[in-house]
């Protein structure tokens, strides 16, 4: 068996040397990763393995428009173009016009490759087909069933839920298929000097002088089931700011329920929802000590800049846990988990609304105790 075993790994390797050979004469990449803020992150340690596997390539990134505002933060990624696929959740209308001009736009590019990067429960051969349509020679996808040619590296998709793997572990695993994997594993966000400075600016302007003692709060989500109550938030902001500074965090459409939240906590946390750029609100995380977060874009920013996470995890789905950090997942386990639903489909999101708010403050300790006295924390001081 031993031998059987070791036969099937010198296989695997010389499949990976053929693709490799045959992909290092790509020069010019297209990245595809069409949902969310947060799967554009988990996806940054494999775009840095294609970028940094053959000097002088380039990478363009097709994503949706929330993932392109990542773009100028990804040193990896030379390009970004914004598309909102009809395979995706959106809110396009079914006028195929531009998904034809999409083709186009792609034939353009002359792309000597693409690597379509998806969820487990996510099918890649909508876009192979674009890429496909568009003139693209080499495609590299997840698939479940067989793409013919569509896809011209094939990574077969088939086990339940992905068996749990994490996302940005599937990611690498499906570049390391063409013999490409990273120097380092970790997220991608470059925090800008400029974007420090404003936001170190409105921080001052409200009172906070001293950012790297701020817990950071992000009470939004972008599904609802992945939404701790904000009667239990606001319960953890108070007992957090008897022992540091609170900032409440949220984009401007989420400043009624930040705002909601500290009236509940008695407006003992600073809040700076719709008022931080997405540059400001990564360099507000890469100062600031911890971020207590539903699961949701800010987590993996945070994981991104190296800040560790008090993680309200729903159990939608175990894939997309803090990556590379520093973290504590705080649910209840429940025998509805890993529905991936967006709206929890038994109603009463017990998964974490059984979570006491103790628990997260403990969290939020024992993480700001870490912070103290990491190597990483006592070399910035």
């Amino acid at each position: 068996m031993n031998a059987a075993i070791h036969g099937d790994d010198v296989a695997q390797r010389l499949d990976e040397d053929t693709a490799r050979a045959d992909w290092d004469r790509a020069a010019n990449v297209l990245c595809v990763r069409l949902d969310n803020l947060g799967d554009v992150l988990m996806t940054t340690p494999a775009v840095r393995a294609l970028k940094g596997a053959t000097a002088g390539r380039r990478i363009t990134l097709l994503c949706s428009p929330a993932g392109a505002r990542l773009a100028p933060y990804l040193p990896s990624v030379d390009a970004a173009i914004a598309y909102d696929a009809p395979w995706v959740k959106n809110l396009r209308t079914a006028n195929p016009a531009p998904d034809l001009a999409m083709i186009e736009r792609l034939r353009a590019g002359n792309f000597d490759a693409a690597v379509i990067f998806t969820v487990y429960s996510q099918s890649a051969l909508p876009a192979a087909l674009m890429c496909r349509l568009a003139g693209i020679p080499r495609i590299l996808a997840h698939a479940r069933e067989n793409p013919y040619r569509l896809v011209t590296q094939w990574v077969k998709d088939d086990a339940p839920m992905d068996g749990g793997r994490h996302e940005t572990r599937r990611q690498l695993d499906l570049v390391a298929s063409i013999g490409v994997r990273p120097a380092a594993e970790g997220l991608e966000f470059a925090v800008r000097p400029a974007d420090r400075e404003t936001m170190r600016g409105k921080l001052a302007a409200r009172g906070i002088a001293d950012v790297a003692s701020c817990i950071v709060v992000h009470p939004g989500a972008s599904a609802p089931s992945r939404r701790y109550p904000p009667e239990l938030f606001a319960q953890v902001v108070r007992e957090l700011s008897a022992a540091a500074p609170v900032v409440l965090t949220g984009d401007a459409g989420e400043r009624p329920l930040a705002g909601h939240v500290n009236v509940l906590a008695g407006g003992r946390a600073t809040d700076m929802s719709g008022e931080l750029g997405l540059g400001e609100l990564g360099a507000l995380l890469a100062d600031a000590a911890v971020l207590v977060s539903n699961n949701s874009g800010p987590v993996h920013l945070a994981a991104a800049v190296g800040t560790p996470v008090a993680d309200l995890y729903a159990l939608t789905n175990p894939q997309h846990a803090p990556w590379g950090v520093e973290h504590r997942l705080l649910n209840r386990d429940v025998p509805c988990k890993y529905c991936y639903r967006s709206v929890c489909p038994e109603g009463h999101h017990a998964c974490l609304t059984g979570v006491d708010p103790a628990a997260v403050v403990q969290a939020a300790h024992e993480l700001l105790a870490w912070r103290r006295h990491s190597p990483a924390a006592t070399q910035a001081a």
